[in-house]
């Protein structure tokens, strides 16, 4: 299994497109807009919301209106601090789509995203792209004026962004050598998350818990990574750190725990939900 192309395309599969989403009602109508630009169109929303906002129904069903894909709404019956992968797990439940592209509500998918995530699924791989990070200026000038046009190489050079080549679109491009799931952005046969449990709940803080956690799981149980950068592209709108490094060294004690027990299945995870 060298390279994808020995493995069987699904033509025709509906894609569910899962958005962690708390709070940031602005981010959440620029990563509608990137949704709606979309060239690959089978595809429905989930809104995974790990809060109880009174006001995010609302605002749902008032972008509906103006968007050619269906949105689902998961939440939690209340606001208890960082349960992202509880909320993913639900979504994960909720969700009618045979591949998942699991996404962060700071990050605006490129225009080509879903039409290759469509491309390139496959039996036994989980796919994940990179992401460029927008400028503080460039992500006030994309919230004042919602221009997606303002996603260009030209303006991140203009407004001083970081990572630009993440965002370089090479349709035919394949490296095998980029290691490492990015929650924020990564794609897989939903069938794989239902085989090790979803995400294990038993991270209540961020990090490693969304991603390098359910990495080594999927790894356990014969899923194969594939890098898929330069092809499936976000942007991540910039925001003040929500935690730093050092905060995440509980979640890597618990993971170096979960790996000597070598639980693939995680045992506080999606199995509840479905």
């Amino acid at each position: 299994m060298n390279n994808l192309n020995e493995l069987p395309i699904f033509e025709g599969m509906k894609i569910s497109v899962i958005i962690a989403f708390y709070k940031n009602f602005p981010f959440l109508d620029l990563i509608f807009a990137g949704l709606k630009r979309q060239n690959h169109t089978d595809f429905e929303v989930i809104v995974a919301e790990d809060d109880n906002a009174a006001e995010t129904p609302a605002f749902i069903r008032d972008r509906s209106a103006d968007l050619p894909f269906p949105i689902k709404h998961v939440n939690q019956l209340q606001d208890l601090g960082f349960r992202k992968n509880e909320i993913l797990n639900k979504a994960i439940a909720a969700s009618s789509g045979e591949f998942l592209v699991l996404l962060d509500g700071d990050c605006v998918p490129h225009r080509h995203l879903l039409k290759e995530y469509a491309e390139l699924a496959r039996e036994g791989v989980a796919l994940y792209g990179r992401r460029v990070m927008v400028s503080q200026r460039l992500t006030a000038k994309l919230l004042a004026t919602g221009d997606l046009k303002l996603l260009s190489l030209y303006h991140h050079m203009r407004y001083g962004s970081k990572r630009i080549e993440d965002g370089i679109y090479l349709p035919f491009f394949r490296k095998r050598t980029v290691r490492g799931i990015w929650g924020c952005n990564w794609g897989i046969m939903k069938r794989h998350l239902i085989e090790v449990n979803g995400y294990d709940e038993d991270y209540v803080s961020a990090g490693v818990g969304e991603d390098i956690d359910i990495e080594w799981r999927l790894i356990r149980k014969g899923v194969k990574l594939q890098s898929v950068k330069h092809r499936a592209i976000v942007y991540h709108l910039w925001h003040k750190a929500h935690y730093s490094l050092d905060q995440c060294e509980p979640n890597y004690a618990m993971l170096r725990a979960k790996q000597q027990q070598d639980h693939a299945y995680c045992l506080n995870g999606l199995d509840k939900y479905l």
